[in-house]
């Protein structure tokens, strides 16, 4: 077997292929890492057949619906996932079959209801239902501290103890373990009471994940990141220099609009010399009364680069070819020094 484990902060993602055939499973993919995965894939001459989310993911975003889109791979998920993206939904006891690969779906809720882990012939990826020296927590949407303490005691830990444990997660540099030695170091299972380990999964009092209702969002439903949409919109659109735009200040810029997208107090408090104030959230109800000449140059800016940036997209694609957003927005304006006006009324 081919094996590649890619390391992600603490995500864990496996890519796995058969000598034989050449065919690939790609397990738990990270959306950053989505050209490393294809580019693996290309040195060991493997054709991805199928793309694996273990659970639905709450602390990072899951590259599997943009990968299946790129590559003409399903998804592969538990029955009771949420995705509407998953081309192939698995039960307990499922059989996924990738040339000479066998990888056996075991459901393991706990983590969250659709949680499941793969087992193949000398390992397991166990998704967050077990980590080296713990487990998934079971607080988060859909968990369930008394269907993980079943999942562990009475599915997980019972396959053969020289088993290869690989998990979704690990932020110590870990790469793997074995069932044994969980059972053997592993606080959380030397809690075997059920009573004891529901009340110490209800009491671990730990932090939510940084961007839980974004990637819950995202991954239940398909929908896109704010860094997906913020890539998608600079990739259709130029970018005017800090320098550059300040030096066409001094010069003629009667065919040049600059935009000023953010809120009016902001505007207000300083903004690029000669600026039209419209905001973001009003640019489509009122562009065609700003901005009647679709062929004037155009520049957005906003604080940062960032509003600004899909503010361009979003006139390039209502017929304003000549847009171009400011790169690095007003706060990297004033820190260089440049000159700004103050108004004491909307523009």
């Amino acid at each position: 077997m081919i094996f590649e484990q890619v390391v992600t902060g603490g995500c864990q993602s496996y890519l796995l292929g058969c000598e034989v055939t050449r065919a690939a499973v790609l397990v738990d993919p990270e959306i950053s890492q989505i050209d490393r995965y294809r580019g693996l894939a290309s040195q060991h001459g493997l054709h991805i057949r199928y793309l694996i989310d273990t659970h639905t993911h709450a602390d990072h975003f899951s590259a599997a619906d943009e990968l299946a889109m790129a590559i003409g791979a399903p998804v592969v998920m538990h029955r009771l996932a949420a995705a509407p993206y998953a081309g192939m939904r698995l039960d307990d006891g499922d059989t996924l079959i990738a040339g000479e690969l066998r990888l056996k779906a075991l459901h393991t809720p706990g983590h969250t209801r659709d949680s499941m882990c793969l087992v193949m012939a000398d390992r397991v990826f166990t998704g967050d239902t077990l980590l080296i020296g713990g487990t998934g927590r079971s607080d988060l949407p859909t968990g369930d501290p008394h269907a993980l303490y079943e999942s562990l005691f009475d599915k997980l830990l019972k396959l053969p103890p020289q088993t290869l444990v690989y998990p979704a997660h690990d932020y110590k540099g870990r790469t793997h373990s074995t069932i044994g030695a969980e059972i053997a170091e592993n606080p959380r299972l030397a809690v075997k009471d059920r009573a004891a380990f529901v009340a110490m999964m209800q009491n671990l009092n730990l932090s939510a994940p940084t961007h839980l209702t974004e990637a819950l969002r995202t991954n239940m439903s398909g929908g896109k990141t704010v860094a997906q949409l913020l890539s998608a919109a600079a990739a259709k659109v130029p970018f005017m220099a800090q320098d550059e735009l300040r030096d066409r200040l001094g010069g003629n810029t009667r065919d040049l609009v600059i935009l000023d997208v953010r809120e009016k107090d902001a505007f207000e408090a300083a903004h690029l010399p000669g600026a039209v104030h419209l905001p973001r959230g009003q640019l489509e109800l009122r562009v065609n009364a700003e901005l009647p000449d679709p062929t004037v140059r155009i520049i957005t800016c906003c604080e940062f680069g960032k509003i600004s940036t899909l503010a361009a997209a979003t006139l390039r694609e209502l017929g304003y070819g000549r847009v171009t957003a400011l790169d690095g927005g007003v706060s990297a304006w004033r820190e260089a020094g440049f000159p700004v006006e103050k108004a004491n009324a909307d523009l």
